[in-house]
C-alpha cells in the first residue's frame, strides 16, 4: 500500500471532499484507511441497565484508499507515489512531482 500511517492526505471524493487530515489507521487487506476528522459516523447505543440512558457515539469510519491522495511533505502538493531503490537495496517512496523522498 502506497499510503502509510501518519501520512498527510487530501480527500478527493465524497462528502468530505477537499479536507486534509492525518492517516490514523490502515486496513491493507480491505484497501481502506481512517483519516482524522473525516467520514464521521454516529452509532446509537442502547442502555444496558434499566435506569441508564442511551448514547450517541461519534467516530471516524474507514474510507477507500482510492478516495484520497498523498500530500508531499516537501513540496506541499498532492502527488502520486513512486518507488526507488537506494544503494543499500532499500526501497523508499518518492514524490512524483518533486522527485524527493517521502
Amino acid at each position: 500500500m502506497k499510503i502509510k500511517k501518519g501520512d498527510l492526505v487530501k480527500i478527493m471524493t465524497g462528502k468530505d471532499r477537499g479536507k486534509e487530515g492525518k492517516v490514523i489507521q490502515i486496513f491493507p487487506e480491505m484497501k481502506k484507511l481512517i483519516v482524522e476528522g473525516a467520514n464521521k459516523r454516529i452509532k446509537h447505543l442502547k442502555p444496558k441497565k434499566q435506569r441508564e440512558k442511551g448514547q450517541k457515539i461519534e467516530f471516524d469510519a474507514p474510507m477507500n484508499t482510492s478516495n484520497v491522495q498523498l500530500i508531499c511533505p516537501k513540496c506541499k502538493k498532492i502527488t502520486r507515489v513512486g518507488y526507488k531503490k537506494l544503494e543499500n537495496k532499500e526501497k523508499v517512496r518518492i514524490c512524483k512531482k518533486c522527485k524527493d523522498l517521502i
